[in-house]
């Protein structure tokens, strides 16, 4: 199933089982989503954007409400950090398993030595990879103090 059918199918769900926060939450990507297409087929794209380009539109989403939990908290307004959270979770269900640790590590390895690397020159070329073949299952913001480490 794409992930528009499986946005699409969540919001079904969640309407049925009278989940207002999941119900909000799938109707936030949904109009994300939207605007997107919008500007990908403004761009000559009539199909709307990619898979890819909807996981990393989560990304996003999750790293927004992760920032604005933290800015919650620091004020003392701990109920709007907790809803802020629960859209986390509902978002975090569209993306595929987080790659652990080692696989991350052994991934970054593997492009480094697929795209031959050498420097840190080369630190763009090598997020662009592993952003594309490891979409949603990368935490991109950790992911580019490693491949600088490796770099070095």
């Amino acid at each position: 199933m794409d992930k528009r059918a499986e946005i699409n199918e969540a919001l079904k769900t969640a309407m049925r089982e009278k989940d207002q926060m999941a119900v909000s939450t799938v109707r936030l990507i949904m109009a994300a989503l939207k605007d997107r297409d919008i500007t990908a087929r403004g761009n000559g794209k009539a199909e709307g954007v990619s898979d890819n380009e909807i996981l990393a539109m989560l990304q996003t989403m999750i790293k927004q409400r992760r920032e604005s939990a933290t800015i919650y908290c620091d004020a003392g307004r701990e109920e709007l950090a907790e809803r802020e959270e629960a859209e986390i979770e509902v978002i975090q269900k569209f993306l595929p398993k987080q790659l652990s640790e080692e696989e991350t590590l052994a991934a970054i390895d593997a492009i480094i030595g697929e795209s031959g690397a050498q420097g840190i020159k080369d630190m763009g070329k090598v997020m662009g990879e592993l952003k594309c073949k490891y979409a949603g299952q990368l935490d991109m913001g950790k992911v580019g103090g490693l491949v600088k480490q490796k770099l070095s």
